[in-house]
């Protein structure tokens, strides 16, 4: 019989479910993602460093684990919670189940979870910190939880940035004569690497921490401000660094980078009650009026009315009228809150990269 294991979160509600995975105790902001497919590129993402991630679809698991649907390297998350751990998974690249895997990199699941009510929950009363415990009474853990560090007081990005400087080289029949695109690591997803390399860039990652005069000797041609965890608002040095390069080559910014860039011109950010997690929200570009359907993977958010020095809105969310996208009237800078890198999630967003190759492009004309 499995375990009995518990998620309590800091309300002092308790949801039971059995263990799976790491039979250990964790704790995290918890969090919902409404995917129905990629649980593995979920588990991976950087972004949800910090985080118990519970995901709305029920049957988790069965198309098992491949070595391709990587997009870090580690999991990141701090738990994972699920309705129905599927212990016997049927797909042609599967090597090992959702259980070996978080057990070999000693995170616990916690399956059996009524995960409508839970969400139900966190979308009336907001995001809260939660611990998954199969030793520890609801009241001790709640007690222990009182004491440890609030997620929004966390710096997670020097976490989950790289230490050390590296070039992507994963597809061997992408070209490299294009244009140079440093990409500094909040917190990046492989598959914003591999896009631009299929697009005939050179692409090197660079940690959160590099100098602006590190980065530039690089001699890059554009430089892209990639996803990551956490309150924006603690990455002071980030911004700084974000303001020195403004003006000196064309910048893309995606999640977080869209935050750093507002903050960068002077915007303030703030916190969603619940966030947006997920790979089917929809996005107004406001030039077009076209709908985009989006993945996304964020928990704050640029205050539109507090935007200055000519950054503007490009992109809303249709659901809750939030920032999407910015774009500077003048300099070759643009940004969006989504994921247009998807995985998990629909590649409608792609195009965004061409645009930033083609921005390259224009400024290397000039």
């Amino acid at each position: 019989m499995p375990k009995k294991a518990i998620l309590i979160l800091e309300d002092g509600s308790v949801y039971e479910g059995h263990s799976f995975g790491a039979d250990v105790q964790s704790y995290g902001e918890v969090v919902f993602n409404t995917s129905m497919t990629g649980y593995q590129e979920v588990l991976t993402d950087p972004s949800y460093a910090g985080q118990i991630v519970a995901l709305t679809y029920p049957l988790i698991g069965n198309y098992g684990i491949n070595p391709v649907d990587i997009e870090s390297k580690r999991i990141q998350v701090s738990g994972f919670v699920v309705r129905e751990d599927c212990p016997t998974p049927s797909h042609w690249q599967s090597t090992s189940t959702l259980a070996e895997y978080l057990a070999e990199a000693d995170i616990p699941g916690i399956g059996g979870v009524d995960t409508r009510a839970l969400t139900r929950r966190l979308r009336l009363a907001g995001v809260m910190m939660g611990v998954i415990t199969t030793d520890t009474s609801p009241e001790e853990a709640l007690k222990q939880l009182k004491s440890l560090p609030y997620y929004g007081d966390v710096d997670f990005v020097k976490g989950v940035s790289t230490e050390a400087s590296y070039e992507w080289e994963q597809s061997s029949e992408a070209k490299t004569s294009g244009h140079h695109v440093v990409v500094v690591d909040c917190g990046l997803k492989y598959n914003i690497l591999r896009i631009l390399r299929e697009m005939d860039c050179r692409v090197t990652a660079v940690p959160s921490t590099m100098s602006v005069e590190d980065i530039l000797a690089l001699n890059p041609d554009g430089i892209l401000l990639s996803p990551g965890p956490g309150d924006p608002a603690l990455l002071d040095y980030m911004v700084k660094t974000v303001q020195k390069l403004v003006g000196k080559k064309p910048i893309m910014g995606i999640c977080l980078g869209l935050q750093l860039l507002g903050r960068a011109f002077g915007a303030e950010t703030f916190k969603l009650k619940f966030g947006h997690r997920g790979a089917n929200h929809p996005v107004r570009e406001l030039e077009t009026g076209r709908v985009y359907i989006t993945a996304q993977n964020h928990g704050y958010a640029v205050d539109a009315d507090t935007l200055k020095r000519g950054l503007g809105v490009s992109h809303i969310n249709l659901n809750d009228g939030t920032v999407e996208g910015l774009r500077h009237r003048e300099l070759p800078i643009f940004a969006i809150q989504y994921h247009p890198e998807a995985s998990p999630g629909p590649q409608d967003n792609v195009y965004l990269f061409q645009q930033f190759v083609e921005m390259m492009g224009e400024a290397c004309r000039r």
